[in-house]
Order: C-alpha cells, then structure tokens, then sequence
C-alpha cells in the first residue's frame, strides 16, 4: 500500500515551475490551464489515483457503503454517481466564481468517481477497470471516465462546470430584466401598438 497521498502530489505540480509538460511526464499528473485567469487545476490520471493512499482510503470506505443496502451494488453506485454528479453542477451553478470552484471541485470529483467504479469491482469480484472498455456502471453516465487517461473527463466536466455558472448567471440577468420597472413611455407606446391590432 502506498503512503503517498494525492494532496503531496498536488503540490509538487503546484511548485514545479513552468515546465507543465515535464512535470506531467515526471509525476503522472495532468493538468488544466484555464488561460483567462491564468490559474492551473493539476489532477492525476485514474492510473496514477490508484498509486495513492487516498484511493485504498477511499475504495475500501466506498466498498463498505455500497455492500451494505439492499439494492444491487451497481445499481447502488450508479445512483450515487448521478446523485453526486447532478448536486456538483448544482453547487457549481450557485457558485460566484467558476473558476475557484473549478479548482476547489475538479480533482475530488474525479477521483470519487473513479474510487466508486474501483469499490464496485472490488464489492463484486472482478478485475478493476482497465480503460479498455467501459465499465456497466457508467453507462448512463455523460462522460467517458477513462480515455486519455482521463483527461477526456477533466476537460469534459471543467467545460460544463462553467458552463453551468454561466447558464445561472444569463438566467439571474433574464429574471432581473424581467422584474425591470417599465417607463410611462414604454407602457404608452405598448397601449397604441395594441391599438393599432
């Protein structure tokens, strides 16, 4: 079992310099450069996740948790998954900046769903999942948690991240335009062209 930890490993990236691609090859991580803000959002392949502490901590708490309802264990982690996934855009959404919450919930994120994908072959005896195929468990699941090592589903999930603060955000600016006090004039000219109908 490994002690080192995922927050050791973020934090070497974090103090690595500049050389992003170098540090990648060096430490098993990827990496996110949101180049509007300038900010970084480092997170390990799913490979790399298992290397961790964090991930024997983790399958084996999620692997208790799963084993001890009654529903079947993948039917159990598919809910959680969609259950943990819709509360992030949720939070993610009501956020006041997206990209803090994008670096606060990114990594944690993953790498949950990686460790309940890893709980449910260890709960049910199989081979942990290898990124060749996709596991049954994610097949309602909007996002493809293996390829390129996970990056597909960082870069997935960092777009709809954001893109569900701004969808919040254009919805707070249709709702307060539409509790705009209406001018005498406007509410005159509307009058004649109802007339005029």
């Amino acid at each position: 079992m490994s002690t080192t930890t995922l927050t050791d490993l973020l934090a070497e990236a974090d103090s690595a310099g500049h050389d992003h691609a170098a540090t990648e090859k060096n430490s098993g991580l990827l990496h996110i450069h949101n180049h509007a803000t300038g900010s970084i959002v480092w997170f390990p392949t799913w490979q790399k996740f298992r290397e961790t502490a964090d991930w024997s901590a983790a399958v084996d708490g999620l692997t208790k948790n799963l084993t001890s309802g009654t529903a079947p264990v993948e039917e159990a982690a598919s809910g959680l998954l969609a259950e943990e996934l819709d509360q992030l855009l949720k939070r993610a959404a009501a956020s006041g900046d997206a990209a803090l919450f994008v670096q606060e919930n990114l990594t944690p994120h993953l790498t949950r769903t990686w460790a309940i994908a890893d709980a449910v072959s260890k709960a049910t005896g199989q081979e942990l999942p290898s990124g060749n195929t996709t596991p049954p468990l994610f097949a309602d699941y909007p996002y493809d948690v293996y390829a390129q090592d996970g990056g597909v589903f960082a870069t997935t999930l960092w777009n709809d991240i954001i893109d569900a603060r701004r969808n919040r955000a254009l919805e707070e600016e249709a709702a307060r335009k539409a509790l705009k006090p209406v001018s005498r004039k406007a509410l005159k000219n509307a009058a004649r062209k109802a007339a005029r109908r």
